[in-house]
């Protein structure tokens, strides 16, 4: 679709065993920051039935830490030569439509998910190599233009084969056990370097609100407030005082405000931080539950980009007032 090919809205990473990024492609921020919470949930739920040849395919919220509907996982398990759990490709791509109220399944005005399509917690779309042919066709069933969303699908499908042939190769080269001490070697790494920015940055409380325009009958501003927190090498980014989630498709799901706060933090390291997890784990991310920026079951999230250029102004603004020279201008609400 041409969402995918000219607008590039897609995501690739290499995870390890745990489903932790080792190394990740270059087009979504948004996206990659939650492939670490929806692969706990897939790790999770099939623990003891995850074997080669086998395909995940996911979208939501709530289920599976999705980000909103019309954003898929696809993912397949790598395995060597001895059966043994090396790795995993994850994709995530946002798709043309996925059903809903409206075409394009991005409505402000739904008022609960139900309303923006078809919701898929994580299932086998191939069972060791098996295409599960009744899901692929209630997929189509409920899109509007089922060609392009299924060519997609297959499309995920063939970038986690390439990410399985190529890893494969790696540990027919250097063995198993390698690749596994140097991909944990590799986070240890990035984590280190990600505590040296923090320290850099000066220890203190940097606090950041902004507002989003009200939604039908409730036309008062909705607050965005967050507070970075930052204790020598660490750093927590506290969205406590932001507003209820509302009844509008613009509610963002936990593993997205993780995504954009991640981005943000990283944007204001040096460029020599591998973008793998391990750069994460010095970072705390506080959102109440039930808050604009930590929605839970049954609200929208369609049009949860809204909020999550809100998140990334937000976390500039606080970060200006302590690196202001490491900070991008404003976006203006609609870049990251």
């Amino acid at each position: 679709s041409p969402i995918v090919r000219d607008a590039m809205d897609f995501s690739t990473a290499l995870c390890d065993a745990d489903g932790e990024n080792l190394a990740q492609g270059l087009t979504t921020p948004m996206h990659l920051g939650s492939f670490h919470d929806a692969m706990r949930h897939l790790i999770a739920e099939y623990a003891g039935d995850i074997a080669p040849g086998d395909v995940f395919i996911a979208n939501d919220p709530y289920l599976a830490s999705g980000q909103h509907l019309p954003d898929i996982y696809v993912v397949k398990p790598i395995f060597a030569n001895d059966a043994r759990l090396v790795g995993w490709a994850a994709t995530l791509a946002h798709h043309v439509d996925i059903g809903g109220l409206v075409p394009g399944s991005n409505s402000i005005g739904a008022t609960e998910i139900h309303q923006e399509g078809l919701r898929l917690p994580f299932l086998k779309l191939e069972d060791g190599g098996v295409r599960n042919a009744m899901l692929m066709r209630i997929i189509a069933s409920n899109v509007r233009v089922p060609d392009q969303v299924v060519g997609d699908i297959e499309a995920q499908i063939a970038a986690t084969r390439a990410g399985e042939t190529g890893l494969q190769a790696m540990v027919a080269r250097y063995g198993a056990d390698t690749i596994e001490a140097y991909g944990t070697a590799l986070q240890d790494y990035s984590e280190r370097l990600a505590r040296a920015a923090i320290r850099d940055i000066p220890d203190g409380t940097y606090c950041f609100t902004d507002h989003i325009d009200g939604l039908g009958e409730n036309p008062e501003p909705i607050t965005l407030t967050v507070a970075i927190i930052v204790t020598g090498d660490e750093v927590t980014a506290d969205w406590t005082g932001t507003a209820a989630q509302v009844k509008g498709g613009i509610n963002a799901p936990l593993s997205f405000c993780k995504s954009n706060v991640y981005a943000a933090l990283r944007s204001v390291m040096s460029a020599d931080v591998p973008n793998c997890h391990g750069y994460t784990r010095p970072i705390t991310v506080i959102a109440p539950e039930g808050s604009l920026v930590n929605a839970v079951y049954p609200a929208p999230c369609g049009a949860r980009g809204i909020t999550g250029y809100r998140i990334v102004d937000c976390m500039f603004g606080a970060l200006a007032q302590a690196v202001p020279d490491r900070v991008a201008a404003d976006g203006a609400g609609g870049s990251t």
